[in-house]
């Protein structure tokens, strides 16, 4: 709700664009009708709440027409300009649900960020303490906020690199990650 008017209805167009698009093969994709009008009532009520006002004054304010191949169809648009004159315009609906017995589906897995980096430090085989090469194993904790139980000035040395780096994971050999847990079970 902290968001403008145009994310709100850039988020819920895309999700539902993405679901249209998956189904295109499908021969009943008009049953994703009953989506569209429970994701309608959900991003009205969403703008209603931000705005303090009934959802039936959100949906005519943001209530457009475009014209696709089928014909006109009903769609809800929200524009932004930029701070260089750029407007953008984001649409939810105007999808005509009609099944393409063609169509080509682009599927594959998000790429994350946070995935590869901790994979490309595995693969790279060097402890993050010592440099060593040799039994490289993973420490973690729970959470970065178990960290604070250490004190700043006395903290241990694999305490202060995953501080450092902000991560919850640490690429060690054998006998640093043997040196941390005896040291764990000293202070506890």
């Amino acid at each position: 709700m902290r968001t403008s008017d145009y994310n709100i209805i850039a988020v819920f167009g895309t999700e539902y664009r993405g679901f249209v698009q998956y189904y295109q093969l499908a021969g009943n994709i008009n049953r994703l009708n009953k989506l569209r009008s429970v994701m309608e009532r959900s991003m009205f009520s969403t703008l209603a709440a931000k705005h303090r006002r009934p959802p039936w004054v959100m949906r005519d304010r943001h209530q457009a027409t475009v014209v696709t191949p089928y014909g006109k169809r009903r769609c809800f648009e929200a524009a932004q300009r930029s701070p260089l004159g750029k407007v953008s315009t984001a649409r939810f609906g105007g999808i005509p649900l009609r099944r393409r017995k063609h169509a080509r589906l682009i599927d594959g897995a998000w790429p994350t960020q946070r995935g590869r980096q901790l994979i490309a430090r595995l693969t790279a085989g060097i402890c993050e303490l010592c440099d060593s090469r040799d039994g490289i194993t993973v420490h973690h904790v729970k959470r970065i906020a178990d960290l604070n139980r250490y004190s700043p000035t006395t903290a241990p040395e694999w305490v202060e690199a995953m501080r450092t780096s902000r991560r919850k994971t640490l690429i060690i050999c054998a006998r640093c990650h043997a040196s941390i847990h005896h040291q764990q079970s000293i202070t506890q």
